[in-house]
Order: C-alpha cells, then structure tokens, then sequence
C-alpha cells in the first residue's frame, strides 16, 4: 500500500511554537473582557451562558497551560507540504511494526469539521496506529493521515475564494498520492464527512471505503411522495433544527467577516461563539463539561485564537453553499458506513442512507458523556478494531466474525470530541467490505 510516489515536493516536518508574547497578549485580552448585561436567569437560553463563560475565561487567563497542551500535540508527527498552492498541515502517524513484515497495512485519510481543526483525532491517533499498546490485536494497525483543512488550523488561508468540500476531497486525494497510499481508506465527520463522501464519489478507484458519522444536511428536489414516511419525517424536522438552531450556519453562509472581526480580536468572544456549540452539539444533558474538560475546550480554542483562523474557518461555509445541487444530490457507491449517534442533532434514517450510500454498515454506539460509564474524550479503555484482512479469501470469514461480535458486545473506539464519535467496528466492517476489491 506504500508503492505510489508523487512529483509534488516532499512533506517537511513541521512544530509549532508559541512564543511568550503572544500567549501574554491573550491573557491581557481576556482580563480585559468587557462583558454584555444579561437577562436575570438566561442560562444558555439566548446563547453562551455568561456564568459559564466568566468561569471558563478566568481559567483560561490564569490556570491554563497552553505550552503543556501544545507540547503533548507536538509529541504527534506533524507535517506541512504545498499543495494547489497552499501549505497543508497534517499528522502522518504509521502504523507500529506489524508482527508480519508482508501484511498490507491500510492507511486511512481522516477529516475534521467545524469548529475544528486535526485536534478533532488526536486521542484517536495512537489507538488506529497501535492497538497492541491499548490491549488488541497489533495487527489491526493502520496509517493515519490527519490534514487541517485551508483556513483551518496550522493549514494556510485561500487568499481569494474560499475552498470547498469537492476542492479539498481532490486535495487530500492528491496529498494521499504524495505520501505513496494508492488505495487508502476515508473518514469523518460534519464538513469533514462531506470531503469524505467526496473523495468517495470523485476517486472511487483509489477509495475502499467511506466512513462518516453523520449523513449532512438533506437536499431531495423530487416528489415527497416518493419518500418514506420517516424520511419525510426527517426533512421536517432539519427545517426546524434549522429555524431554532441553525443561525450561526446563516452567518457563516452569508455575512462571515462581520463575525471574523469581533471574534478574531476577543478570545472571550471566540470561546462563546464556539462553546456554546460545544455544548450544543454533544451529548452532555447540558453540562459541556460532561463530554469534554476545559483544557480539552480550550486547547481547542486557542488553537483557533493562536492561529486566527475563526474568519477562514466560517468563509468554507460559504463555499459549500455554492455547491451545485446536482453534487450534493449524487449516490456514493463505494461501500459506506455510519455510525450514528443517539444524541447526535440530526439522525437520518436507514432509508435515507440507503437513498445516498452503498450501506454496508450502519452502528449507533452507546451515548457520550455518561458518568455512569465515562466516554469524555480519551477516557477508559478504548478496545482496537477487529482485524482488516490479509488476504482477499479471508475477508468474508472476518466481515462475520466482526458482526458476530458486534452482536455479543459493542466495542466503541472514543472519538477526539464527544459530538463526533468512531465506533471502531463500524468502521472496520466498512473498510473490510471495501477491501474486497484489492489486489
């Protein structure tokens, strides 16, 4: 799986480095807050709750260490490669030495969403790479290939027009070639299972398969009588996600440097634009605490702060927007799976799924931020993937064994943030499927 080679420059190895001055302009900016009045008892019922928010920025001005959080980062292998004219950053972390020297080894291309950047995977990293380390079977391993979008993390900003999914689907699709993975896997979620989806129906030859945690925002420009009653159902109820919920996507969409101005130059600012979601987002019973920590939180943010990259971040909103209709309506026909979620904002049913994907699997772990049974990021024990396959014989044996299992008891590998969990055999009985075609 490692044979192809690329005339594009080689990757270099990349560390990012905070300087003293710019952590202590921060700290000046959130001591400096100038809070708005609100409403008695608001909560988070109009937006980011200011309690909250008070709470969370004093930590940040005076008991969070940025440096510790960027060291642990740094301790992932981070690269930087030009490509379309950009600088990509990603981690390439391969897969620990295989106890059989010949066995393939599949590499798989993650891909984040809003608002997130390579952060997104960082606790899934080591988990795909070495599960013997973690109590599973080392031949489970696999490459991971995790890129910061352009505009997002330590990726560069589009100058001109704003990138979309389909762009960024053939930027991956070419760094993949450079890195010498012709075939390889896909995965993600959010805008981050659009580009995956994408690089499912534009590379359909190099893809094995798909693996998306969510199904996107419907678009059916057909008769509704041709639907199922539930996914009628489900259309409804995203037009009304979207009348209560969906105003910061509107924003986004239409007016993004009005919000780039405020939150690029207030850290308190930012932290509610992107906690509230947060919150929203994960399984958390309304404590954002439940699903992720404030350092998890603010290493997040200030990801985002240090880089200034709210306003490119907001602008891809824009960019897909624009994306013809007759793309979005397109059937991913390479082997697909979901894991979907109980608590997950906009569950699409089967029949949907199978309207849009090759199904092959679909899973729904159990619910994130419990204290009855911790899945806050990186928490627990995290059991490894059932095994790929060696050879093309021994897939159909393994694809039942995987179900097999998957009946007597659910392994879940944890996802690097509660609102867009992995369930690892999900996952693996996809790439399975897909492997089938492989020589």
């Amino acid at each position: 799986m490692r044979a192809m080679s690329d005339v594009s420059p080689p990757p270099e190895p990349f560390t990012a480095q905070t300087g003293p001055a710019a952590l202590e302009d921060l700290r000046s900016r959130l001591r400096a807050t100038r809070w708005p009045d609100t409403p008695e008892d608001a909560g988070w019922s109009l937006g980011t709750d200011i309690a909250y928010l008070r709470e969370l920025v004093a930590y940040w001005a005076d008991g969070f260490d940025w440096p510790a959080q960027e060291a642990a980062l740094a301790r992932l292998p981070h690269f930087r490669v030009p490509l379309g004219g950009l600088g990509i950053h990603f981690v390439h972390a391969r897969a620990a030495a295989p106890t059989a020297p010949t066995a393939p080894v599949l590499p798989l291309v993650l891909s984040h969403g809003w608002p997130d950047s390579f952060w997104r995977y960082a606790k899934v990293i080591p988990l795909l790479t070495d599960p013997g380390a973690h109590g599973a079977d080392p031949a489970d391993a696999f490459d991971v290939v995790v890129p910061d979008m352009p505009g997002y993390g330590y990726s560069d900003r589009p100058s001109g027009p704003p990138l979309d999914s389909i762009a960024v689907a053939g930027l991956w699709a070419r760094l993949m070639s450079v890195l010498g993975y012709p075939r390889f896997g896909a995965a993600g979620g959010d805008m981050g299972s659009h580009v995956s989806r994408y690089l499912g129906l534009d590379h359909p030859d190099r893809v094995v398969a798909v693996h998306r945690t969510d199904a996107g925002l419907p678009l059916f420009t057909g008769d509704p009588a041709d639907l199922a009653p539930e996914e009628r159902a489900w259309l409804e109820g995203t037009v009304a996600w979207g009348a209560t919920e969906g105003a910061y996507a509107a924003v986004h969409r239409t007016k993004p440097q009005t919000a780039a101005f405020g939150l690029t130059d207030s850290p308190a600012g930012l932290a509610a634009w992107i906690v509230e979601k947060l919150r929203a987002w994960s399984d958390c019973d309304g404590d954002v605490e439940r699903s992720f920590t404030k350092d998890e939180i603010l290493t997040n943010v200030t990801l985002y702060w240090l880089t200034a990259t709210i306003g490119s971040t907001m602008r891809m909103y824009r960019a897909n927007a624009a994306i013809p209709p007759a793309q979005l309506a397109r059937r991913v026909e390479v082997p697909s799976g979901f894991s979907l979620f109980p608590g997950d904002i906009l569950r699409p049913p089967r029949a949907w799924l199978e309207r849009t994907a090759n199904v092959v699997r679909e899973t729904e772990p159990a619910p994130a931020g419990r204290r009855s049974a911790p899945r806050r990021v990186g928490a627990g024990r995290h059991p490894a993937p059932r095994r790929h396959g060696r050879h093309r014989g021994e897939l159909d044996h393994r694809l039942r064994r995987v179900r097999a299992d998957h009946r007597e008891r659910k392994l879940e590998l944890a996802s690097s943030s509660a609102f867009d969990g992995v369930a690892s055999e999900s996952w693996i009985s996809t790439f399975i499927s897909g492997m089938s075609s492989l020589p």
